[in-house]
């Protein structure tokens, strides 16, 4: 059991960290073509100031770190941070959320500085079809850095789809034949409905997803390739990979929700689809002790709802979810 849970008892042992709000991709359900405005560069919290705010959060009970964005690899030295969050010995898994563009410039040096595994986003398999979704012609690079992953020790790779009717929910079987051919880890999620561009016509259930996915046999249950998370896992038969179902409308998993979400300029956020959030950065700027800033990251957690509102139609309107990381 973590030191640090919620007033539902829910213990809190996992911290996502937002290095960046730049990405190098403009997806049609996260970004506008123009992007959006950019932090200044002083608002973002330095390497030390995010290691700082790890070994608190440490030293309350967490133990697993993901990096994010944006796109955490357009962060200049991402390695060096990589290599000081692996110093810190109550931390057993460290991670990163990519779209994969850069990765095969950085799979090896990411790994010799302590990074664990990668998960990759990939939402077609089809050039003209990535070309849609992302705006950029970058297909290739993404399958390069899978590749350079995957030699780099950086398993197991998780290759997460967000699922989009009449754009590219025909390429499901593809991704499932994927854990068969390649022993991919593949996690199809349902689109949440976070920015404007976001339309109800494209949302495709899980439910729909496994249904279609009978062509290829039966879906048995699997053990997580690694850990514990808000996928529920199954294998086709043959298989040596998985096939991941996240559910965050149709079958939400807040009750069994461990994480908190730190922006890339200060803002913790004990839920995802919540607008509360409690700013870190001023205190740690203007000099506050670990025991002030534990404080802060207590009060956080332990306002944590006990669930979101999607199914009611409320969804965030502050932060925008490339800033907050997903």
């Amino acid at each position: 059991m973590t030191g640090l849970s919620d007033s539902f008892n829910r213990p809190i042992n996992y911290l996502r960290l937002s290095v960046t709000d730049r990405c190098n991709l403009r997806c049609r359900y996260c970004l506008p073509e123009n992007g959006i405005p950019l932090l200044p560069r002083s608002d973002l919290l330095s390497f030390e100031e995010l290691v700082s705010i790890a070994k608190i959060a440490a030293e309350l009970g967490i133990t697993k770190i993901r990096l994010t964005g944006g796109e955490p690899l357009v962060r200049k030295d991402l390695p060096r941070l990589v290599e000081m969050l692996a110093r810190i010995d109550s931390i057993d898994d460290l991670s990163l959320t990519t779209n994969g563009v850069l990765l095969r410039h950085q799979a090896k040096e990411l790994k010799q500085a302590g990074l664990n595994r990668v998960n990759i986003s990939l939402d077609s398999l089809k050039q003209d079809k990535f070309h849609y979704i992302t705006r950029q012609d970058k297909l290739k690079e993404v399958l390069k850095g899978i590749q350079a992953a995957s030699r780099a020790g950086l398993s197991p790779i998780k290759i997460n789809m967000v699922v989009l009717r009449g754009i590219n929910d025909d390429e499901i079987i593809d991704f499932a034949r994927r854990t068969i051919n390649d022993g991919w880890h593949v996690r199809f999620i349902e689109l949440m409905p976070l920015t404007p561009t976001t339309h109800p016509a494209t949302f495709v259930p899980a439910s729909e997803i496994k249904t279609r996915l009978l062509s290829l046999g039966d879906l048995k249950p699997s053990l997580p390739p690694h850990g514990i998370g808000p996928a529920r896992y199954f294998h086709l038969p043959r298989a040596r990979g998985t096939i991941g179902f996240i559910t965050p409308v149709t079958e939400h998993f807040c009750i069994s929700c461990n994480r908190l979400r730190l922006t890339t300029d200060g803002k913790l956020h004990a839920c995802l689809m919540s607008d509360d959030e409690t700013d870190l950065r001023p205190a740690l700027r203007r000099g506050a002790s670990p025991l002030q800033i534990k404080r802060l990251i207590q009060q956080a957690v332990y306002a944590k709802p006990p669930h979101h509102h999607l199914a009611e139609g409320i969804t965030p309107a502050k932060s925008a979810m490339s800033k907050i990381g997903g």
